[in-house]
């Protein structure tokens, strides 16, 4: 790893690779971090731009930045940070690829070269206990979406219901570099998430540029403890 400045807050940088498949050429940096740890000088002292909020905001801030940067390193030779934009999103290098993600005292990034992949889409969430999950589930899927829940129990149906709400998390992050456009929970669907780790969503509305309706494309996931990590890479 870098020597770059690491604050307290944060555990070394991991670049382990957690879900089922690695991709050619892209760098997953991630720590754990913990706000009770976060120091008033780790942002200067880590050479990245405050941001207002409680520890927790400010601690998943600043561990999801220090993942991009080193992930960045690797990629480009150059430890830079992503800034943000008008939009909320990250501001990646134009030859960059990437994704920020925390939740739960975990952070981590994903950066690749965009001539290999056009997007990259990566997000952590916790597993939602069952009566949460079931009164969110109708914001979250569709109707076909719903069908799939029928015959199973409701710890199925509430870990079915989290990883449907992390894929299109992740499937957002992947697109809206590369559309600029908003969508929803309701446009777009997941059609399988198998034993394996490999999943398959597809596109219910048209977005920007060559994305009908009917686009399908491929996701892979891991339970880490009690979360779920899910990842959707664009090729080029």
């Amino acid at each position: 790893m870098s020597d770059l400045y690491l604050p307290s807050c944060c555990t070394a940088l991991s670049d382990h690779w957690p879900l089922p498949q690695a991709l050619p050429g892209v760098q997953l940096i991630s720590t754990r971090f913990d706000p009770a740890l976060l120091d008033a000088g780790d942002f200067s002292r880590s050479g990245i731009a405050a941001v207002n909020g409680v520890a927790k905001r400010q601690a998943e801030y600043l561990a999801g930045r220090l993942c991009a940067r080193e992930a960045l390193r690797r990629v480009t030779g150059i430890a830079s940070v992503p800034a943000v934009g008008t939009d909320r999103a990250p501001q990646w290098p134009a030859e960059v690829s990437g994704s920020i993600t925390h939740g739960s005292g975990w952070a981590a990034a994903l950066a690749a070269p965009r001539d290999t992949w056009r997007g990259l889409g990566l997000d952590v969430e916790q597993r939602l206990p069952a009566a949460r999950a079931e009164r969110l589930a109708g914001e979250i899927l569709t109707p076909d979406e719903l069908q799939q829940l029928h015959g199973l129990t409701p710890e199925q149906r509430a870990e079915r219901i989290s990883l449907t709400f992390s894929f299109k998390e992740s499937l957002f992050k992947a697109l809206y570099p590369l559309v600029l456009q908003r969508f929803y929970f309701q446009d777009a669907e997941l059609l399988s998430c198998l034993a394996d780790g490999s999943a398959r969503l597809r596109l219910l509305i048209d977005l920007n540029g060559d994305w009908p309706a009917g686009s399908e494309l491929a996701g892979q996931f891991v339970e880490l403890d009690d979360h779920l990590l899910s990842l959707i890479a664009i090729p080029a």
